[in-house]
């Protein structure tokens, strides 16, 4: 009998595997793909020379993430690889704004734009620089953060903090007004601000944009080199080298509670998989809490919340086997790893204001990823591995472009988006549909059925607005790992800090077990 089970293999899953069997603990990890990696998985499946990102593709949250940190992954043989330039946002004029990898580049792009905007990003970055131990503590360490917390709200205390945290509250758009006179830092700290679910008018999205952006400033978007899979490859090893146990394949489908204590799961093969000590679930809180936990062990309270649980945006995503590189009309685009794709903030608010009145965008802002510029493995030389993702709304009333999409995301509807998603790039890069070798598209239902934590495509585990973070994450009161049934965890992005590829809730979780193990 393992002293853990733990449900998905995700990013999440295999960190707590990996600190609970570096314990000492046994540990079985039941998987239901047929692969492990969760929303962490590359394939060949566009091309056989093109090595393709499925889900995420750029990692500063891993980089900067002190849980992954702490496992030595390069002993395990993951390296990373960065582009040239870390983020493009180009305008219509062919200008772009760029994140460089060197703050005073960056500053002195921002400059050519506005004079004055170069000091302006600088002091952000300074800001960042003094807090950012104590912000990193707090973000991936169990709510409440006490030490970091305390330590923060000192350094807050010395630096102005009241007006600090009015800056981190404030909507994106105001943040940008504010602080610059030029569109282009403007822009990046928009773009920024929705790889989660949060538009330039949203409360909080300015905080969101600046950590996303001093977070490229600091460790760039990194990926592995050889794919995605390279990270979940490199926790797999390192969790069998301590005697962990993965099996894929295998959908668990209830956890069995007794007493008020969980005491193991069970699979769709009907098989019985006992835990002496703990089950960690990196699964969504709704599917832990309606599908998998009978709801006679669950507080009442905790299922009506759950009602109001909040999904991110729904994902649509094309991956691309290009036969050159993209024909941006602003040139530092083609240096760039992540390229967004939009029309100004107002493009931004336009595509949000879309999604919130539940029309498929017809311009739809479109984060685009160059693989092979930012690792040289991913495909042939003078070629390019790409992909973009951009969100629709689950529900869909209506389609604001001219495909009359209604989110059946049969095959034609799923060519028509992809349609106009292509047509949103060759206005930025006109010649590039004719490099196309290749397309994969992953429709929301797609993306959920090779991953049921992504439910329609929501990438993050659940919003990332401020009604559903910290102690309201999943739902309110919560906040941490622990569930209402003994020795069970909740270990995936729905906890405390949510979505990114950073290993926290993972980690969180299995702290949890080990603290409530030694208290007995």
């Amino acid at each position: 009998m393992p002293d853990a089970v733990v449900i998905g293999a995700g990013p999440n899953g295999l960190v707590a595997a990996n600190l609970l069997a570096a314990a000492g603990w046994s540990v079985e990890v039941l998987e239901a793909q047929p692969e492990p990696g969760g929303a962490v998985r590359s394939d060949r499946g566009v091309h056989p020379d093109y090595v393709s990102d499925l889900f995420s593709a750029f990692y500063p949250l891993a980089a900067a993430s002190p849980v992954l940190g702490a496992l030595d992954l390069a002993a395990e043989g993951l390296r990373w690889s960065r582009a040239p330039r870390v983020l493009a946002h180009p305008l219509p004029d062919g200008r772009c704004a760029v994140l460089e990898s060197d703050a005073r580049d960056t500053a002195a792009g921002l400059d050519a734009f506005a004079a004055g905007d170069g000091a302006a990003w600088l002091e952000l970055c300074a800001t960042w620089d003094r807090l950012r131990r104590d912000v990193l503590g707090a973000l991936f360490t169990p709510f409440p953060p006490v030490r970091s917390g305390l330590r923060l709200a000192a350094r807050l205390r010395a630096a102005d903090g009241l007006r600090l945290a009015r800056t981190m509250l404030l909507p994106v758009r105001r943040l940008g007004e504010e602080r610059f006179g030029g569109e282009a830092a403007r822009l990046l700290l928009a773009g920024s601000a929705l790889h989660a679910d949060l538009g330039p008018e949203a409360a909080g999205s300015g905080g969101f944009g600046w950590l996303m952006s001093m977070l490229g400033q600091t460790y760039g978007f990194p990926v592995p080199v050889g794919g995605a899979g390279a990270l979940t490859a490199a926790l797999v090893r390192r969790l069998e080298r301590h005697g962990g146990v993965l099996r894929c394949g295998e959908q668990v489908t209830e956890v069995v509670v007794r007493g008020g204590r969980a005491v193991g799961v069970r699979t769709a093969r009907g098989e019985a998989v006992p835990a002496s000590r703990a089950v960690l679930a990196d699964v969504s809180a709704p599917a832990l809490y309606t599908r998998l936990v009978d709801a006679r062990h669950l507080p009442g309270r905790l299922l009506d919340d759950l009602r109001r649980f909040q999904w991110d945006f729904a994902t649509f995503k094309v991956d691309w086997a290009l036969n050159g590189p993209v024909p941006w009309t602003a040139r530092p685009a083609t240096t760039a790893g992540t390229v967004h794709l939009a029309e100004g903030v107002d493009g931004l608010t336009r595509f949000a204001a879309q999604i919130a009145m539940g029309r498929v965008p017809d311009r739809p802002f479109l984060l685009f990823g160059q693989m092979s510029t930012a690792d040289a493995t991913r495909s042939p030389a003078g070629t390019e591995a790409a992909w973009a993702y951009t969100h629709v709304p689950h529900r869909i009333k209506g389609d604001a472009g001219n495909d009359g999409l209604t989110g059946r995301w049969d095959r034609g509807e799923q060519e028509a988006m992809a349609d106009r998603m292509e047509h949103e790039v060759e206005r930025w890069a006109p010649g590039f549909r004719s490099r196309i070798t290749a397309r994969r598209l992953l429709a929301p239902p797609t993306i959920e059925s090779m991953d049921a934590n992504l439910l329609g495509g929501a990438i993050n585990g659940g919003t990332t607005s401020a009604h559903q973070q910290l102690v309201f994450r999943p739902t309110p009161g919560t906040g941490r790992p622990e569930t209402p049934v003994r020795g069970l965890y909740l270990a995936s992005a729905s906890a405390h800090p949510g979505g990114g590829v950073h290993g926290a809730p993972g980690a969180n979780a299995a702290r949890a077990a080990m603290r409530r193990r030694l208290r007995r």
